[in-house]
């Protein structure tokens, strides 16, 4: 929330939203006294500060079957994977949901990388209630990722993002450590975004955190995220879908 993420909190405070940091266990007592769960890039404790492998899960047993009871009961869970160690350590979790994440980078052997236009007109973009909003005005028409990962989602969740024919997974030992040896493989046709419904609840599922920020990355100050002259859609799409988590969007 005073970090990377705060402009992601400044917008939804501006749209009426109370936003709250949750610092302690995921329990039933702390899961009933909000509507909406956001987690964005969770890590176990041994990658904090070493990003190899093994990427154990960020959350116990008990934490992850309260947070499924309560979706199942009508909570809303935004969880949000950026690319490898992040998807090992939120795995566990999304797998409660049906969802499979890959702990790897998604990368377009064409472009040779990010960041990534999805688009309505060629269908990497869904056309959906998220992307439709309450209103022309709310309508999304591209979007731009900056890296992440891809994942496979259930039969009955509703893609937003998917990635097309040009893109694999590489997935090193060590984030960032590429080689001619990387395991790689074809994540065509799959996800970086979707959201469905979950008993009485909701859940979307991101592969990519930087889009919902705003930040000013490298030497050459390069906009990456909300405020990328480039992703002029991005902070609309955000909006939509927790206004989706909050039903106010059908």
């Amino acid at each position: 929330m005073d970090g990377r993420y705060k402009p992601f909190a400044d917008l939804l405070t501006k749209d009426g939203y109370i936003i709250k940091p949750l610092r302690n266990t995921i329990g039933i007592n702390t899961l009933a006294e909000v509507d909406i769960l956001v987690i964005s890039n969770p890590l176990n404790i041994r990658n904090t500060q070493d990003w190899t492998l093994p990427t154990p899960s960020a959350f116990t047993d008990d934490e992850i079957n309260n947070i499924a009871n309560w979706v199942k009961c009508g909570g809303s869970l935004f969880l949000i994977a950026d690319h490898m160690p992040f998807p090992g350590a939120a795995d566990k979790l999304a797998a409660a949901f049906g969802f499979e994440l890959n702990n790897g980078f998604a990368y377009d052997t064409v472009t040779g990388g990010g960041p990534d236009l999805f688009t309505l007109k060629d269908q990497t973009l869904r056309a959906s209630f998220i992307t439709e909003g309450r209103s022309i005005h709310e309508k999304v028409d591209s979007i731009y990722s900056f890296t992440g990962e891809a994942f496979q989602i259930p039969v009955n969740a509703t893609p937003v993002l998917v990635f097309s024919n040009n893109f694999i997974s590489l997935m090193p030992d060590t984030a960032w450590n590429f080689s001619d040896d990387t395991h790689q493989i074809s994540v065509a046709g799959w996800s970086q975004g979707a959201v469905t419904n979950f008993g009485d609840g909701r859940i979307a599922v991101w592969g990519e955190a930087a889009m919902f920020s705003a930040q000013i990355a490298g030497e050459k100050k390069i906009k990456v995220g909300m405020n990328s002259p480039q992703a002029q859609y991005n902070y609309q799409l955000l909006l939509n879908i927790m206004h989706w988590l909050d039903h106010l969007i059908e």
